[in-house]
C-alpha cells in the first residue's frame, strides 16, 4: 500500500477536482511520509493501548465511509427511507469520532469537531444532491465546501497537537474529500468495477488517517498510552 499511496491520492484528486493535479503532487511526499509512519512493519511491536486505538480509530472512520456510501445509493435510489436512516448513522458516526478526542482535549475540543465533521458532511450531502441532478455549477459549489472544510478540520487538529503537522493532514483530508466526489459520480454513472477500486484505497486511506491520529495521540500523551 505504501508505495501506491501517493499515485491513488493524487489520481483521484487530479481526477475528481479539475485544477487541483497541482495541490495532489505537492503533498504527496507528505502524504507519503505520513503513509509511511503510520504504518508499522510486521516485525515491529506496537504497544497494546496504542494498537487499540487504532482499532478504534479505524473502525470509526470505516464506518464514516461506510454511512456516507449508503447514503448515496439510497438517494440515486430514490430510497427515502433508506436515505434517512444511512444520514442518522452519519451524524452518530460524526459524534462518536468527536467524543474520542473528549478524553485528551475536553469538551469544547470534541464540540469544534463534531461541528467540522458536520460541515464535512454537509459539503459531501450538498456534492451527492448536485451529482443526481447533473448540475456542475453544484458540484463546483460543493467541492469548494469540501476542500475549505478540510482544510478547517487540518488546521484545528495540528493546532491542537503538534505531531500532527497541517500540511500532511490537509493532503490527507483533501485526498479523502477527493474519494467521495469520486464515489458519488462513478455510482451515479453506473461505474461499478471503478467504484470498487476507489472503494478500496478509500477504504486504505480511512487506516491511513486512523492510524497517524491514533500515533499522534500516544506521541503527545505518553502516559496515556503505557
Amino acid at each position: 500500500m505504501k508505495p501506491l499511496l501517493p499515485t491513488l491520492l493524487a489520481t483521484a484528486l487530479a481526477a475528481t477536482l479539475p485544477g487541483l493535479a497541482n495541490a495532489a503532487t505537492h503533498h504527496a511526499t507528505a502524504v507519503a511520509t505520513a503513509a509511511t509512519q503510520a504504518a508499522t512493519p510486521a516485525t515491529a511491536a506496537v504497544p497494546t493501548k496504542v494498537a487499540a486505538t487504532r482499532a478504534a480509530l479505524r473502525d470509526l472512520w470505516i464506518g464514516h465511509v461506510f454511512w456516507v456510501r449508503n447514503v448515496v445509493v439510497a438517494r440515486y435510489d430514490g430510497n427515502a427511507a433508506a436515505a434517512k436512516a444511512a444520514e442518522a448513522q452519519v451524524v452518530a458516526n460524526a459524534k462518536s469520532i468527536a467524543a474520542a478526542v473528549e478524553p485528551f482535549y475536553g469538551q469544547a475540543a470534541s464540540d469544534k469537531l463534531f461541528g467540522l465533521l458536520a460541515g464535512h458532511w454537509g459539503a459531501i450531502s450538498e456534492h451527492i444532491d448536485a451529482t443526481k441532478q447533473d448540475s456542475k455549477a453544484g458540484q463546483d459549489a460543493a467541492t469548494r465546501k469540501l476542500l475549505a472544510n478540510a482544510n478547517e478540520i487540518a488546521d484545528f487538529l495540528a493546532g491542537a497537537n503538534p505531531n500532527w503537522p497541517v500540511g500532511t493532514l490537509r493532503g490527507l483530508l483533501s485526498a479523502h474529500g477527493a474519494h467521495h466526489l469520486q464515489q458519488d459520480q462513478q455510482l451515479h454513472d453506473g461505474q461499478y468495477d471503478a467504484e470498487a477500486r476507489t472503494w478500496a484505497a478509500m477504504s486504505a486511506h480511512m487506516y491511513v488517517i486512523a492510524d497517524a491520529l491514533a500515533d499522534g495521540l500516544a506521541a503527545q500523551f505518553p502516559d496515556k498510552f503505557r
